[in-house]
């Protein structure tokens, strides 16, 4: 008789083993720290600047104004229909990510995306609460007791109210700071923020202090993408294992001769934030962040070794280095023909933004023909055709514009009426647009009048500076 037995199939997913970094000193950790104060201080402290704009304006320096569909950036305003603004500085945000990735690998992941600041971050309160790695080491292993129990709360309470803060500075960009957190403490604010700041809080609470390499490992899609935009002559973060190989400690107060310099530490590994080994070559976890450079430096100090054996290097310096040659110079790795293209295209995307931000007009003219009927003739036999238009004044002023018209083809003389207002002067709001219908009209005797398309272009001038704008449209005739 035969008996069948059931193969435990294999798991398709690891357990997530805790990463607990130890501390390290150096000269990238310390950039780190600068780069993480620097960037949190422009996220929490922006929404508080402020920018006089005049009265009846808003005083934030930063603000997106969704109910009057605005944007303001210090003495910067974007209107809706100007987006492609937007559009713009998000592809030099794309063009700059791909030339650092190209000149220095995956710079931006190691030291300024969000998910690694806020995981540094959490970090650093985690090593404060509960002590360097080995402390924290111990203490996950241990069984539950109040000691646990007291530490483990205070840091995620701790956690807890940086994500509260994060989650509460970004909805401070969407509406004036100071009277949106008067609103919220007194529990007046929307709903809509309320919501906001419980969502971004969660994200950061559990990305930040739970989740943290699995998220640039396993949600982030730019490891795979980064392979595109790195090549031969790309710095990342390499150990020398021509230089370190074989590996093993030393005996004391001897040397080895059979032994490379790598003494089998692993302090790169202990320092490392995603929890990988960086001599066991490029990996995906990989952030390039280089503490494991910081660590290997310190252990090479300490033993009378050269440092360098992790470093920024290149994989065209490698057979080099190998060969017992010097490496090419840094620059010449940065400036070739890849990184000079993306930085063309982003200095000319840029430019394009800067000359469109200075030549726009502070005036804008919208006209829309009303073709229901194509024209009218009144009783003396006048020709008449009716326009919407819509001024948009940007000025932060009220300002009073004078509205003309004139014929391109020929000699035509137009009347021009305002709908309910006598004269050719419109008052229009600081910053408002301004919608108002006009009427031109030609006499029978006028050439415009028999023919049946005429190219006219109406006009506004600002009265204070003289600044002017038009439109170019067409009146309709009656053709015998």
């Amino acid at each position: 008789m035969s008996t069948e037995t059931e193969e435990t199939p294999p798991k398709l997913y690891a357990a997530r083993e805790p990463v607990f970094p130890k501390r390290v000193k150096g000269k990238f950790r310390q950039l780190k720290w600068w780069l993480m104060a620097f960037t949190l201080g422009i996220y929490y402290i922006t929404p508080w600047i402020r920018w006089d704009r005049g009265p009846h304006m808003p005083d934030q320096a930063v603000l997106i104004d969704m109910a009057s569909r605005r944007f303001y950036f210090f003495w910067i305003e974007i209107w809706p229909y100007e987006f492609y603004f937007v559009a713009g500085l998000l592809i030099m945000a794309g063009l700059g990510l791909f030339l650092f990735t190209s000149a220095l690998g995956r710079v931006w992941c190691g030291y300024a995306c969000p998910q690694t600041v806020w995981t540094d971050l959490y970090i650093l309160v985690e090593r404060w609460v509960e002590g360097d790695r080995n402390a924290r080491i111990r203490l996950q292993r241990q069984k539950w007791n109040m000691h646990k129990a007291r530490l483990r709360f205070t840091k995620w309470i701790i956690w807890l109210l940086i994500a509260v803060a994060t989650g509460g500075a970004w909805v401070f960009y969407f509406a004036d700071a100071p009277t949106l957190l008067k609103e919220l403490v007194t529990f007046k604010a929307p709903l809509v923020a309320y919501g906001f700041i419980a969502g971004l809080t969660a994200t950061t609470f559990v990305f930040g202090g739970f989740m943290r390499e699995q998220i640039c490992t396993y949600m982030c899609p730019w490891p795979r993408i980064q392979a595109a935009m790195m090549d031969e002559d790309t710095m990342t973060v390499v150990y020398r294992e021509w230089r370190g190989e074989p590996r093993g400690a030393r005996r004391k107060g001897g040397e080895d001769a059979n032994l490379g310099d790598c003494i089998d530490c692993k302090a790169c590994v202990a320092v490392c934030p995603v929890g990988i080994d960086i001599r066991d070559g490029q990996q995906l976890e990989c952030i390039t962040c280089a503490l494991c450079i910081d660590a290997c430096d310190e252990m090479m100090v300490k033993v009378g070794k050269p440092t360098g054996l992790i470093a920024y290097i290149t994989a065209n310096d490698e057979p080099l280095e190998r060969a017992g040659k010097p490496p090419r110079n840094m620059w010449k790795h940065l400036l070739r023909p890849r990184t000079i293209m993306y930085f063309m295209l982003w200095g000319a995307v840029g430019l394009g933004l800067l000359v469109a931000l200075f030549v726009r007009s502070d005036v804008q003219l919208n006209i829309t023909p009303v073709r229901n009927p194509v024209y009218v003739t009144l009783s003396d036999g006048t020709i008449r055709n009716t326009y919407d238009i819509r001024i948009l004044n940007k000025f932060q002023r009220e300002e009073t514009f004078h509205i003309g018209a004139k014929s391109l083809d020929d000699d035509s003389e137009f009347d021009l009426e305002l709908q309910g207002i006598d004269g050719h002067m419109i008052v229009v709001p600081a910053d408002t647009t301004y919608s108002q219908r006009v009427y031109l009209n030609v006499a029978p005797d006028q050439p415009a009048a028999t023919r049946t398309r005429t190219s006219v272009r109406i006009w506004i001038e600002a009265q204070t500076n003289g600044e002017r704008a038009s439109v170019d449209t067409v009146f309709n005739g009656d053709e015998p």
